[in-house]
């Protein structure tokens, strides 16, 4: 015990301690809060900076080695090898590893449509030399051959479930991507203006068109993305998101064609220059279709016990799917008389279009805009009548529904019945990655790829 004048002069020395360094009272929570936003923005960048690197490593050595095998992948079976092996050797060093990739898979997932809307944004200009008969004719393989893909692989599963009758059990839980907020879309809206406005008054300020345009062009495609992804369920069922996407770059372009007075073929040859010397902003957003492929391993991966519980069902309609979609596609194409250059390039219309302009990158001539578009047009048609088709068709197990959903119309649809079908959302994506996955084992066989091109009549190539 101590007199008063000790007790005060006690209390009074932290007060004076606190004055004399200032930190605890004003630094510290400001110190936390930017250690914090540091942290978050450092576990999303560096996984996702490997991805990048690592598939653009690969790459190279692969363009080195004249390997014609899609060297994403490649990368894509090693890492999901390593993590098997890990799971059976140290499941926790597999855990980890899972863990630590987690927020860059999350980022690629959020994102996902952005990375293959370059080759969408400059359709128009890319299918002017395409006749309106040819249009037509692939109009309708797009629809014809989703409801025929759809009835293969949705039957398919069905008589390998009857066959194997191996019980459900609760699939993984699958984390979704978080909404996006007033803050990203106020912030990417400042972006454009600041940069449309500095390139019409400095069109040269970065040296080239592509340079300077890169930051309102990859603003508009965001800011796109932003606005569909918060427009209601309903209204999304028919216009999709990266139908904004593709809009509002297209939108930009004709406005800036006509305030610099460069025309619209000009401005929007900015957006995707194919260069890599002067890239533009779509093709920084392709670089990273690459990443999406090596994620997969990820998403695989977490689903391994329901993949090996129901290999039969899964393995036996993808492989079927995927062969009767690229070659019913050929026949079909040769049938109508469809310019080979045209069927090579709509053949992986059911796979996803990271895996698809993998492809018919194979294949010499063919339109990678095309494929594109193709692609998205099949998965916004099953992401609309996906559900009304298959209660058309009686097919009721789950397992089928997400099976076929995904062998027939990729991610969009799979995105569409995951929101009214939760039990048949692990199968539809794991369905959605085998697809694409065996599509370009198999395609980049030599031998199948030339009997795909004898089917569409492409002898020459």
């Amino acid at each position: 015990m101590g007199t008063p004048e000790n007790t005060q002069r006690q209390q009074l020395l932290p007060k004076q301690a606190q004055h004399s360094t200032g930190s605890p009272t004003t630094s510290s929570p400001l110190i936390r809060t930017l250690r914090v936003h540091v942290l978050r923005l450092l576990n999303w960048v560096v996984p996702l900076a490997l991805f990048l690197g690592v598939d653009f490593c690969f790459k190279k050595v692969f363009e080195a080695a004249s390997i014609e095998f899609p060297s994403s992948l490649f990368v894509m079976f090693c890492i999901f090898a390593v993590l098997m092996v890990l799971d059976c050797v140290k499941p926790v060093a597999a855990l980890a590893l899972v863990k630590f990739f987690d927020p860059g898979v999350m980022f690629i997932n959020r994102w996902l449509p952005l990375f293959y809307v370059p080759y969408l944004v400059v359709l128009p200009i890319s299918i002017r030399d395409i006749p309106p008969s040819s249009a037509i004719k692939i109009g309708c393989i797009i629809v014809g051959g989703w409801v025929a893909t759809l009835c293969v692989s949705g039957f398919t599963a069905l008589a390998v479930r009857k066959a194997v009758k191996t019980e459900m059990i609760d699939p993984q839980p699958m984390e979704k991507p978080p909404p996006f907020s007033s803050i990203e879309f106020w912030s990417w809206t400042v972006v454009f203006l600041i940069s449309f406005i500095v390139a019409l008054l400095f069109p040269t300020a970065l040296g080239t068109g592509a340079r300077t345009c890169f930051l309102f062009y990859l603003a508009s495609t965001i800011l796109g993305y932003i606005v569909g992804s918060g427009l209601p369920s309903k209204v999304k069922m028919i216009f999709h998101p990266v139908i904004f996407s593709l809009l509002l770059p297209n939108i930009v372009a004709c406005v800036f064609g006509l305030l610099s007075k460069e025309g619209y073929d000009a401005a929007l040859g900015f957006y995707l220059t194919e260069s890599s010397s002067d890239p533009g902003a779509g093709d920084i957003l392709l670089e990273f279709l690459g990443s999406v492929i090596l994620s997969f391993a990820f998403s695989m991966f977490k689903q391994r016990t329901l993949m090996k519980r129901h290999a039969a069902e899964i393995f036996t309609s993808v492989i079927v799917s995927a062969l009767f979609s690229l070659y019913s596609t050929a026949v079909v194409g040769r049938l109508v008389a469809l310019d080979p250059s045209l069927t090579v390039s709509i053949l992986p219309r059911c796979i996803t279009v990271a895996l698809a302009l993998n492809i018919v990158s194979l294949f010499e001539g063919a339109n990678l805009a095309l494929t594109a578009a193709v692609v998205v047009a099949t998965g916004l048609i099953g992401a609309n009548f996906v559900q009304s088709a298959l209660n058309i068709l009686r097919l009721r197990d789950p397992i089928a529904r997400g099976i076929a959903a995904a062998s027939s119309s990729h991610g969009l649809a799979t995105a569409a019945l995951s929101a009214e079908e939760p039990e048949a959302l692990p199968f539809s994506a794991i369905a959605y990655a085998l697809t694409g996955i065996f599509g370009s084992l198999f395609c980049s066989i030599p031998a199948a790829r030339q009997s795909l091109l004898a089917i569409a009549g492409w002898n020459n190539s």
